[in-house]
């Protein structure tokens, strides 16, 4: 780091062309010091956020000038909608067979879909193993439990059996000729 700052100390007057002098940019900063800058050219004077809605001060010439002051603008905008008009409350019109042309095959209603297969006995208990057991240990950590041997054996071993049952039994398709599973090379 000081051989780079001594290096740019060496290179930065002969860039500019004029000496760098430090003692008068230190001072022209502590003589400055607590005093506000002055406004760029163009801005206006500052305002709270308070009074940002309300109309701009009188100009420069005073109560003299004939301007017409504008009532104040609500700040930011938005569409208001009378109560159950609006974009939510809009309803399609309902279909009539004479919408359709010779092209339109109609509306599709999709088949009845089937029923949940039924679970068997080994099935549910795996379930509640593997949802039961995480309850059971943060029922038991919320409700200030001790955590005896049996409590833990029973929310882990729950949650691992169930785990490790319901993953041996699932179903695998092992069709060779599916078409679905993309290509086979």
């Amino acid at each position: 780091m000081a051989e780079h700052d001594s290096d740019r100390e060496d290179r930065e007057p002969e860039e500019k062309g004029v000496p760098l002098d430090e003692e008068a940019a230190w001072a022209a900063i502590v003589a400055g010091y607590g005093e506000e800058p002055a406004d760029p050219p163009g801005a206006g004077p500052f305002r709270s956020i308070e009074d940002l809605a309300l109309p701009d001060p009188e100009p420069a010439g005073g109560k003299g000038d004939e301007t017409k002051i504008e009532p104040p603008k609500p700040l930011g905008g938005s569409i208001s909608f009378a109560p159950g008009v609006g974009p939510r409350d809009y309803t399609a019109p309902e279909p009539s067979e004479d919408d359709f042309d010779e092209d339109d095959e109609g509306h599709f209603v999709p088949p009845e879909p089937p029923p949940l297969p039924t679970a068997d006995t080994t099935a549910k208990f795996a379930w509640l193993g593997m949802i039961g057991g995480p309850v059971l240990l943060l029922l038991a950590v919320l409700l200030g439990w001790d955590m005896t041997w049996w409590l833990t054996t029973l929310g882990v071993g729950g949650f691992l059996g169930g785990c490790a049952t319901l993953v041996v039994r699932m179903k695998t398709d092992d069709d060779g000729d599916d078409p679905g599973r993309g290509a086979v090379v």
